[in-house]
């Protein structure tokens, strides 16, 4: 349900952390996501007749659930996509239609969803990590269910009739990755961190956002609200006339952007290599569209969710020379990143089951423990695609914690003719960035997951969103160690987290010695106009800054003042 705008409050300031760059000023739309009171009253018990007719009545409810993910996902690409095919296969999963169904001999079946849908959010919330972040996708699915079965339609986000600001607590991603740009024109929500599903989406979308803003909800229903989510604020109060003009002078600045066409430079000629992360043919085309020099991170395993048995080599192929192709020739290459499982992106066919803890689990590389042979299949499939497409392919491996990982997965890799490398999220492997290059040709540094590891915080945690901000000077000093480790070595280093897509930090990265940053392709202009108009030197001055900076806010303002 949706709270349309009608008035101006007096002049206050919320803080958060800003995600994606830009201003807008517009009525606030406080989002509700709760079914009809009601008409789960007139629901009542249901008046099942036994528990199977309960759980067949509930069946049909997840099927309609699920169905509906699948058609959005179908519609939509890249990281949106990919989270909603997840959420499909998380409506459908057989152990919480058990939890249900244990549940529904004693209790009426919306009880018994309530209650198996508790426990997997218990479980999932004290797992933490990004595990934590599926207990807001089990919320909305219980939601979702819930109307099903009581004959309401599914709630979610409906778009506003007039160009609005969305506020909420937080979003699942079928309401995020359905939102029109043109009306809803930023994003304010009290919970999540900088690299949640929410954030993820809207940078994809060029939705200007602040996330972690406590006290959002508290904002009048209607009242008139500026968002700068270049520094994170959402102020009230603030005169029309001020706020048109600070609006119109960014999106003359945004609109100058998109004559930018690339390549990467500063405005001394360093060159920069600008990526495009994509996920599977429909946003390796889009991608391709972009003034980009390539692939920094193609995500393998969005493109086998919803599989419940492994796809054969075969059939990787396929998949992999459709990604591949677009970008074949022109000097182009696409890193391909191998099977990053687990954790939040559990595969039927790769992950275990019933960890304790996935996001410190098997999860990525570590897979290949157990079943190496998955592993050499993937590889064979990436072979085989690069083989077809004629791209450069360059292979990376996630979740590497030591050299001997790194050199045996290298081995792997190059005895198929393509280029190795591996990602840097684990600490202990931007500890030893020097060792791991003599084994590798690249590194790719995956600042999400660097970041929460680093800080040891739930990316998902609001009260700890200060925490699972790229900009923390520890999280800066392990990557400006790693570039260094590249320097030394002659060999590249990239990064492809969400911290790559933010242009004030591209400048400081660069500084640090990051020679390709990765982005969803609607980053890319905004990145490159700010490297154009920067020189080296000032790239330095801003590193410099920011690794010498107390906390993200300081680094910020510090680099801020040096861009100009």
């Amino acid at each position: 349900m949706v709270t349309p705008a009608t008035s101006t409050g007096p002049a206050a300031t919320l803080r958060g952390t800003p995600v994606v760059p830009g201003l807008a000023h517009g009525p606030a739309v406080l989002v509700t996501q709760e079914v009809s009171a009601a008409a789960v009253e007139a629901f009542g018990d249901g008046g099942f007749a036994d528990t199977d007719a309960a759980m067949t009545a509930y069946d049909a409810a997840v099927a309609a659930v699920a169905d509906g993910f699948t058609e959005r996902a179908a519609r939509a690409s890249g990281a949106a996509s990919g989270v909603l095919t997840a959420s499909a296969g998380l409506a459908r999963d057989p152990g919480l239609r058990q939890a249900v169904a244990a549940r529904a001999g004693t209790e009426d079946l919306l009880a018994a969803v309530h209650g198996g849908v508790a426990q997997f959010v218990d479980v999932f919330t004290a797992m933490g990590g990004l595990m934590a972040e599926r207990a807001t996708d089990l919320l909305d699915i219980e939601r979702r269910i819930v109307a099903r079965l009581v004959g309401e339609p599914e709630p979610g986000v409906a778009q506003p009739e007039v160009p609005s600001v969305l506020v909420a607590g937080d979003l699942a991603p079928a309401d995020t990755a359905g939102l029109d740009p043109e009306l809803v024109v930023a994003l304010v929500t009290e919970r999540g961190g900088a690299t949640s599903h929410t954030a993820i989406i809207a940078r994809q979308l060029g939705i200007p956002c602040v996330v972690g803003v406590a006290g959002a909800l508290g904002l009048a229903p209607g009242e008139t609200v500026l968002v700068d989510a270049t520094v994170g604020t959402i102020e009230t109060g603030v005169p029309d006339d001020e706020a048109r003009s600070r609006v119109e002078a960014d999106r003359a600045a945004r609109a100058a952007l998109a004559s930018w066409t690339g390549p990467g430079r500063t405005s001394d000629g360093l060159h920069v290599e600008l990526l495009a992360n994509v996920a599977d043919a429909e946003s390796a085309r889009t991608g391709a569209e972009a003034p980009v020099e390539g692939v920094g991170l193609f995500r393998t395993e969005l493109c086998f969710l919803d599989r419940r048995d492994e796809p054969s080599v075969e059939e990787q192929a396929a998949v992999y020379a459709d990604v591949l192709t677009p970008f074949a020739g022109e000097g182009r290459h696409v890193v391909v990143r191998t099977l990053d499982a687990g954790s939040d992106k559990p595969i039927a066919f790769a992950t275990l089951e019933d960890e304790e803890n996935p996001a410190l689990g098997v999860r990525g590389l570590r897979l290949a423990s157990s079943n190496p042979q998955l592993l050499e299949r993937q590889l064979d499939g990436v072979a085989e695609g690069a083989r077809r497409s004629g791209a450069d392919t360059w292979v990376m491996a996630p979740m590497v914690a030591t050299v001997a990982e790194a050199a045996d997965f290298a081995e792997q890799v190059r005895a198929r003719g393509l280029r190795a490398g591996v990602m840097i999220e684990v600490p202990s492997a931007a500890l030893l960035a020097d060792r791991v290059l003599e084994v590798v040709d690249f590194l790719s540094i995956g600042t999400n997951d660097l970041t929460q590891y680093v800080m040891a915080a739930d990316r998902l945690a609001s009260d700890l969103a200060h925490l699972t901000d790229p900009w923390q000077p520890a999280v800066l000093q392990l990557v400006a160690r790693t570039a260094e480790a590249g320097r030394r070595a002659g060999k590249p280093v990239g990064v492809c987290g969400e911290a790559a897509a933010d242009p004030l930090l591209a400048v400081a990265l660069v500084g640090m010695g990051v020679t390709s940053l990765s982005m969803a392709p609607a980053a890319v202009r905004a990145v490159g106009a700010q490297l154009a108009a920067v020189s080296s030197d000032c790239c330095a001055d801003a590193a410099e800054a920011a690794l010498a900076a107390p906390d993200p806010m300081a680094g910020r303002a510090a680099v801020r003042a040096l861009v100009g």
